[in-house]
């Protein structure tokens, strides 16, 4: 323990660095579980798909969307999330809706924006597509 606090006393930078590591990680779990928009993996993701006719929106670039898309999925573009404008989308509020995007990290913020707009059922897919394809499940071109 004494060596542990005189290496942090001789290096205070390194020492800070490190806790602010540790306090955005722990930041970064306590959210996930507070969350109102919680995750879901690709088995839950499809089971919501086929039995509650779940509507998957996906938040990736256009060229991505193209390139493969889960079946049926709708896409949103980048203006309308940065505008948090979910107009198009009214008709859904009360349906379960899956926000995916590349590899689960910024599904969150449109997740969290649509759950304060008013929409009850919004979930993530833990992974994103990189997830969806590694589950070798179908996509669509």
């Amino acid at each position: 323990m004494e060596q542990l606090i005189e290496f942090a006393s001789n290096n205070m930078i390194l020492a800070g660095i490190w806790l602010a590591l540790v306090a955005m990680l722990i930041y970064s779990y306590i959210s996930t579980w507070t969350s109102s928009v919680k995750e879901v993996n690709t088995h839950e993701a499809t089971l919501l798909i086929n039995k509650q006719d779940a509507t998957v929106l996906d938040i990736r670039p256009v060229k991505d969307f193209r390139a493969g898309h889960i079946i049926n999925a709708r896409q949103i573009k980048p203006e309308e999330i940065r505008e948090k404008n979910f107009k198009k989308l009214e008709n859904l509020k009360d349906k379960p809706i899956i926000v995916i995007c590349a590899m689960g990290n910024s599904a969150r913020a449109t997740a969290t924006a649509m759950a304060k707009d008013g929409f009850s059922d919004v979930r993530i897919l833990k992974g994103g597509m990189n997830a969806w394809q590694s589950a070798s499940l179908p996509i669509s071109r």
